[in-house]
């Protein structure tokens, strides 16, 4: 089985079972005491989780009024994960905040409020049930979410997701492409093309892990750990 490496969040139970349910073993990261180089060396794919703000100063942007910033540490150590896996070939999935820091540790910037930012915004914080759908994304075909997410699709294109943010990505860092976005425009997924397996969704897809809906998405990534 391949081991992933989660990224440490107040909770990582449902990440925890999604993997499990994909076939694969798993290993919370520790921000404070877990080298990112050595971490990289040990695990077959890397998992980046939900949580508080990427501090805005990392893509060189002063705090808006709802900054809320993530746990002492997470920032400086999912950036340096992010740069390694991505020198190593590691698959990623990032959800949530993951995408997010994903997309700044590799050159992107950040919309950081959400309902201030973009006029008509859908709602995207619907904070439970954990599983409710908040609004529908489309998929862009041929990325590599629309072929793992095939079967699931509305009308060839179309996810129904839950929400729980309040930023987004805005510049997407280069090598990267949009392969979702909310009906407002909002991006709601990115992928790197030239990688092994490097995708991130603004959405949970880890909190339906009971009844499946986002199955393929993890199977599709575990496979893509196993292959190393």
């Amino acid at each position: 089985m391949p081991l992933i490496g989660i990224a440490p969040s107040a909770h990582t139970t449902d990440y925890e079972s999604s993997l499990h349910r994909a076939g694969a073993e798993f290993r919370v990261l520790d921000t404070m005491h877990d080298d990112p180089a050595r971490v990289i060396r040990e695990i077959s794919a890397l998992v980046l989780t939900g949580g508080g703000d990427v501090d805005p100063g990392l893509f060189g942007e002063a705090p808006h009024a709802t900054y809320h910033a993530a746990e002492a540490g997470r920032d400086e150590h999912e950036i340096a994960l992010v740069r390694k896996a991505i020198e190593a070939d590691l698959p990623i999935l990032a959800i949530c905040r993951g995408l997010q820091v994903m997309n700044v540790a590799l050159g992107g910037t950040l919309v950081q409020d959400i309902p201030s930012g973009v006029p008509g915004a859908v709602p995207h914080q619907l904070a439970l049930p954990k599983h409710a759908v908040a609004h529908e994304v489309w998929v862009n075909r041929g990325s590599l979410l629309w072929s793992l997410m095939e079967e699931r699709l509305e009308n060839g294109d179309t996810l129904a997701v839950n929400s729980r943010h309040h930023q987004a990505a805005n510049a997407v860092a280069p090598g990267f492409v949009v392969s979702a976005t909310a009906p407002d425009g909002v991006v709601e997924a990115i992928e790197r093309p030239a990688s092994r397996f490097c995708v991130g969704v603004q959405w949970h897809p880890e909190n339906f892990w009971r009844t499946g809906e986002f199955r393929e998405l993890f199977e599709g990534f575990v496979k893509a750990a196993a292959s190393g």
